[in-house]
């Protein structure tokens, strides 16, 4: 086995996703992965791991797009067959719950995407300083 095939093994990506997703360090899972709303630290307070090298871009953003899109598109379907409420009233309670749904995923989705960077060592991750 070589040392590539070796290093790719201590950074399971399971767990650091979920650490990701909780907007925690995908090292430790205890520090906090922002310092803002989407501001990604530079290190963990916690474990000291450099996380300046991600490089989210528009990522997060298309992922919070696509499952809002689809849990809305179901909540539109489910409305009108069951409660059939007026059409303003109707894009008032989407609207908002677009707004709001889009608002707590996008940090939990940025997470989730410098988790999976970490973990599999792109973008500057996989240089050791030890």
């Amino acid at each position: 086995m070589t040392g590539t095939e070796a290093t790719q093994d201590d950074r399971p990506t399971g767990p650091a996703i979920r650490h990701g997703l909780k907007k925690h360090c995908p090292n430790c899972g205890e520090g906090a992965l922002f310092s803002g709303y989407l501001k990604v630290v530079d290190t963990c307070p916690n474990c000291g791991e450099e996380l300046y090298h991600h490089r989210a871009d528009d990522g997060p953003a298309y992922l919070t797009i696509l499952l809002v899109g689809h849990i809305l598109g179901f909540a539109i379907h489910l409305m009108w067959v069951q409660f059939r409420p007026e059409p303003l009233t109707m894009a008032v309670v989407l609207s908002v719950s677009a707004v709001a749904l889009s608002l707590y995923l996008l940090p939990r989705m940025k997470g989730m995407v410098v988790a999976i960077q970490w973990a599999r060592r792109m973008h500057g991750f996989g240089q050791r300083h030890d």
